[in-house]
């Protein structure tokens, strides 16, 4: 369990000792860092981030040759920085020397409770993956979307649809049990880190469409709180900024492991 006295008002000094390295100096220069190897489950809260195929773009400015791949954006210092705050703040067994990748049709994904999907504006499900999800979310798993913004969320919606045929995402207000799990958040006032004025929407998906059964996943459009996460440790945002991100994030844990 998670102490509700402690605050997160340390978490510059906290993560003092995951200082800029040269895997953030890359990912700053839009290179790709090497992905690490995964490790075997251990019974441990593990972070899990979702790989998914990206589709080919056309002209120069497509994602190719390995380079800028959406799915990866903040790894691997986001989920390192993430974790190391919930083990600080709880006595649940939380891994943070490593993480892993897998992706929707892996059956290694049915161990894990959560799992963690960036930049879903660009996800295309080939069929196994989306059945992979549905059949990940109808035996209790959770899942969180994360970092995209504008026009992403039509192409996130339809990619969701073949998940979910009857999707209707929820948006979601404060009075919902996921923003009061252990941090009671005050505001969801937030934008974009990257995209200036994008205002941020908490939508969520539930069973049956039905806010008063589970919650199957967690949508953050117009915002990125694994950014603010990677760079908590850079003076890059202000410290309170960080501070909201880590605690929706801790919410979202707390929320899906006691549900």
């Amino acid at each position: 369990m998670i102490s509700r006295t402690r605050v997160l008002l340390f978490t510059a000094l906290l993560l003092s000792s995951f200082a800029p390295c040269e895997r953030a100096q890359a990912q700053r220069r839009g290179q790709q860092p090497a992905f690490l190897p995964n490790v075997p489950y251990d019974g441990r809260l593990t972070f899990v981030r979702v790989k998914y195929q990206m589709p080919e773009f056309g002209g120069g400015g497509g994602f190719r040759g390995g380079r800028d791949i959406p799915w990866s954006h903040d790894y691997p210092r986001g989920e390192r920085h993430f974790t190391k705050i919930v083990s600080e703040l709880s006595s649940t067994r939380v891994r943070i020397d490593a993480s892993n990748i897998l992706t929707l049709d892996d059956p290694l994904l049915g161990k894990y409770p959560i799992a963690y999907m960036a930049e879903a504006g660009f996800w295309r499900p080939s069929d196994a993956e989306a059945l992979g999800l549905r059949n990940y979310l109808a035996k209790g798993g959770f899942i969180i979307f994360d970092d995209f913004a504008g026009e992403h969320w039509m192409n996130f919606e339809m990619q969701m649809k073949k998940v979910l045929p009857n999707l209707r995402p929820i948006e979601l207000d404060l009075s919902h049990p996921i923003f009061d799990s252990f941090y009671r958040i005050k505001s969801l006032e937030y934008d974009h880190p990257v995209y200036r004025g994008a205002k941020s929407v908490f939508y969520g998906v539930f069973e049956d469409n039905d806010p008063k059964k589970r919650m199957l996943a967690i949508v953050n459009y117009n915002n990125d709180l694994s950014e603010y996460w990677e760079f908590s440790d850079t003076g890059m945002f202000p410290l309170d900024m960080s501070n909201e991100a880590y605690k929706l994030g801790v919410n979202y844990i707390i929320y899906a492991l006691t549900r």
